[in-house]
């Protein structure tokens, strides 16, 4: 994974100039959990069981992290790329301690019990989308990438996604006892239900913010057991 991307500071707007502060203890802390975080989500991204076990942190773990290091940019007046460069070599120093350790589960363990609760509360979980959901939503997104660039590597994946929550959703409304023509009216009102919305959104009103990411996770080959969900 690409730690910078990650990050995600911004660097477009320069930092405002102000005398230069030590980092504090809260600040050498939440740098190290970017740092942490940034480690789980790079493993989750190889599909490395152990961290498969942790709730997935691609994209809150993106926002978490410029809004950490925009606080500590604002509040020491070191630029960016110095807070960049302090968490870069903070991955480094815990990549060093796992490395070393005797049991690197028990130490990556010991930082997300810390960090989690932390990213929580800086990146509050968005609602979880229904399965049924999730099958409307991959479906439009590879609408809208074909529409984009035709068969691309990125609306190949999308359809063969769309494909699998969609059978495992039709699954589950057959197991409820719902008929095939009763599945395709379910999965047409959230269709229309959505595109409403999304219309409503680009005229200034907001949508529900649902979690995409979990749709990714309902079309794994098998369900993964998660640690520390809040």
């Amino acid at each position: 994974m690409k730690f910078l991307f990650f990050l995600g500071i911004a660097m477009q707007q320069p930092a405002p100039v102000v005398p230069q502060l030590a980092l504090t203890d809260i600040h050498q802390r939440d740098l190290s959990c970017v740092a942490a975080l940034a480690i789980v989500a790079s493993e989750q991204e190889r599909n490395i069981p152990s961290a498969l076990e942790y709730p997935i942190l691609g994209e809150r773990g993106r926002t978490y992290a410029g809004i950490v290091g925009e606080r500590v940019v604002q509040q020491t007046g070191q630029t960016r790329e110095q807070v960049r460069d302090a968490i870069l070599a903070a991955v480094a120093q815990q990549q060093n301690v796992v490395k070393k350790s005797g049991d690197p589960d028990m130490v990556v363990d010991a930082a997300m019990a810390k960090c989690l609760p932390l990213l929580d509360q800086e990146v509050p979980n968005k609602k979880l989308p229904t399965l049924n959901q999730c099958a409307v939503m991959m479906q439009l997104a590879y609408e809208e990438v074909y529409a984009r660039e035709k068969l691309s590597k990125t609306a190949q994946d999308l359809k063969t996604l769309a494909f699998v929550i969609d059978s495992r959703a039709r699954e589950q409304m057959r197991n409820q006892g719902l008929s095939g023509n009763e599945s395709d009216i379910a999965l047409l009102e959230i269709r229309e239900k959505m595109l409403s919305e999304a219309n409503a959104e680009n005229s200034g009103s907001k949508s529900p913010d649902l979690d995409v990411e979990h749709c990714f996770e309902l079309a794994a080959p098998e369900p993964k057991d998660r640690k520390f969900e809040h």
